[in-house]
């Protein structure tokens, strides 16, 4: 390994605040890094610094003389009316065909890249930036949060691109399925100062868990032995013939110092006050169409949502998602058709800069508790005030003073106070640490009443979804399988194995892409049918065998760390890792393999 970035003692302060205090790490050409740690921890700060964006107050950045480092600019930088092929070939120096090349590994082909980039969709403009930091040939990368506002899709797309990366990089996110999936080594940025652990984020969490244990064994001790000392002196301290041995006692006590424990990563839970659950169903949409005066987005949206589901509304960036949202919210006004919420519905709805309403002079705890429902008391608030980082003082910070980022959490901490029987969310964990995401997405996934959101966190998705709506092609409906399976499709659109069409057979999108195409199908002949039929089998047989292997032997990986959890063992963690690649692998196999045969068979 090559050292490419060193960071020497980094100091920064904001005002009496201090951010970085003696930070020190070394980053290596090969290292794979997911940056994690609190809001306000200093992460991006960190980056900020080491693309030289911001200075520090003291310390050092060493850059390796090989170091071509490249960022994921947060900025747009584009012109006016500015084609894709042209930005990139303005801001890399490239060649046509280098541009066109590279685009297309993140789906960037033929007449997007004649398109204007402001008229593309976000994710798709971030894609368009993603290309452009490929052709800067870097060797390492900083990406900070890249993963906000990404639809799925573009969110693969970024996973297979850092799978394949051959350099090192630092990711800061939120998103913790996206960090396990693309990162080996983990930063936490915690008090000030780094800490880089060679393990992805999972074995990070598994080591602190250890470690954690091993305190509270040492602390354990410790107080037993104290009390054992405090017990001989005040026994012998009275006696003259002992007193001396007494004194030795007492120094032995005042030496004894248990060891601090940091608040471990798993204690936020939050409390939604509970909302009385109601039958029947929450609301009904009849030949709905969505849009804008210029433009419809969907239409003939036939949907009902029973009282008690939590739907996730998903489907790439500008395709109606939003929309969608804010008509059933009542913030747009509808197009053509109808629809109607079930009889005493309170309804709530947080959108992604709602927050921009706040009045500027209030304060936390008065905006929180106006927000609140009846019955809520000033501890419920306090509560939910602190599991939105609002802690201590904090509640009396007026809103004039918060970022961006801290309005937006206030905003949705004053929702989960107003006991709304339907809460609609759009991209709720934005600005929330993956720590808080989970314990939301645990919370929300026990509320009793309804909730419709948009989220692209997949740990997020997974914990809360009953059901999906996906957004698409000028429609919404309803999704016929699971979260793991939209999910897994999208991947295979990702890698090439599957198109990503409709999926009625026989539709008139799949028949018009035909005809376009003019492909002529031809049936085989008889004894080319059988032979692919028969070879496909075989393959079947060897994929699925393949599999069942793995997953034996990952049983009992499995049955090892249950026998012994608070043993650490990154060789086993690694196998375990890689056995998990090789079922997907192989289950993926027989599943394109079966869908082969399906499309034979009569």
């Amino acid at each position: 390994m090559t050292v490419l970035l060193q960071v020497n003692e980094l100091h920064k302060a904001y005002g009496a605040v201090t951010i970085l205090d003696a930070a020190t790490a070394s980053f290596g050409d090969d290292q794979k890094i997911g940056v994690i740690g609190r809001n306000g921890a200093g992460k991006s700060t960190l980056c900020r610094i080491i693309t030289g964006h911001e200075s520090a107050d003291s310390g050092t950045i060493t850059r390796n003389a090989a170091l071509r480092l490249s960022y994921l600019e947060q900025h747009d930088t584009f012109k006016p009316g500015e084609r894709v092929v042209d930005f990139l070939m303005r801001t890399t120096r490239s060649e046509h065909w280098e541009c066109g090349q590279i685009a297309a590994r993140f789906q960037l082909k033929n007449e997007i890249l004649e398109e204007s980039v402001r008229n593309l969709p976000g994710g798709f403009q971030t894609r368009v930036k993603l290309a452009a930091m490929l052709l800067g040939d870097p060797n390492f990368l900083i990406l900070d949060e890249p993963s906000n506002y990404l639809d799925l899709s573009t969110l693969i797309l970024l996973e297979n691109f850092l799978l394949n990366f051959r350099g090192g990089y630092l990711v800061v996110s939120h998103d913790r399925e996206f960090l396990k999936r693309t990162c080996d080594h983990t930063l936490e940025v915690e008090h000030g100062g780094l800490a880089l652990f060679p393990g992805d984020i999972e074995e990070y969490f598994e080591f602190k868990e250890e470690q954690l244990a091993q305190k509270q064994a040492y602390n354990r001790g410790l107080d037993k032995k104290r009390e054992q000392l405090q017990t001989f002196i005040d026994r012998f301290k009275a006696k003259a013939s002992t007193a001396t041995r007494a004194q030795s006692k007492m120094k032995q006590l005042s030496k004894l110092k248990t060891i601090e424990i940091a608040h471990p990563m798993s204690t936020v839970k939050i409390h939604i006050p509970p909302v009385e659950p109601k039958a029947g169903v929450a609301v009904t949409c009849e030949d709905l169409v969505i849009g804008y005066p210029e433009k419809d987005i969907a239409r003939g949206i036939q949907v009902e949502i029973d009282r008690g589901k939590h739907v996730a509304v998903l489907g790439n960036n500008g395709e109606g998602k939003t929309t969608f949202l804010r008509t059933l919210a009542g913030d747009l006004v509808s197009k053509g058709g109808s629809f109607r919420w079930g009889t005493g519905l309170k309804v709530a709805y947080y959108a992604q800069h709602v927050f921009a309403v706040l009045d500027p002079d209030d304060d936390v705890y008065t905006y929180l508790l106006r927000e609140s429902s009846d019955g809520v008391t000033r501890q419920d608030v306090l509560n939910m005030a602190g599991c939105f980082l609002f802690k201590g003082d904090d509640v009396e910070k007026k809103v004039k003073v918060l970022s961006g980022g801290e309005r937006a959490r206030l905003v949705l901490a004053g929702i989960l106070l107003s006991k709304s029987h339907v809460l609609l969310l759009d991209e709720p964990t934005n600005h929330l640490d993956f720590e808080t995401v989970e314990a939301l997405g645990r919370a929300l996934k026990t509320f009793s009443g309804t909730v419709v959101f948009i989220s692209h966190d997949r740990t997020f998705v997974n914990l809360l979804a009953s059901s999906i709506l996906e957004v698409k092609k000028g429609r919404i409906l309803h999704y016929p399988g699971s979260y793991e399976d939209y999910v897994y499709h999208l991947e295979q659109v990702a890698r090439g194995e599957e198109e990503d069409t409709d999926e009625d057979s026989g539709s008139a999108s799949s028949q018009s892409a035909a005809s376009r195409l003019n492909v002529e199908v031809q049936q085989p002949k008889k004894d080319e049918h059988k032979a692919e039929l028969s070879k496909l089998r075989k393959g079947m047989e060897k994929a699925e065998g393949r599999a069942r292997h793995f997953t034996e032997e990952r049983n009992k990986v499995l049955e090892e760390i249950a026998k012994n959890p608070l043993h650490f063992s990154k060789d086993r963690n690694v196998r375990l890792k890689e056995l998990q690649i090789q079922i997907e692998a192989a289950e993926a196999e027989w599943s394109s393999l079966e869908r082969k045969m399906g499309k034979l068979q009569p």
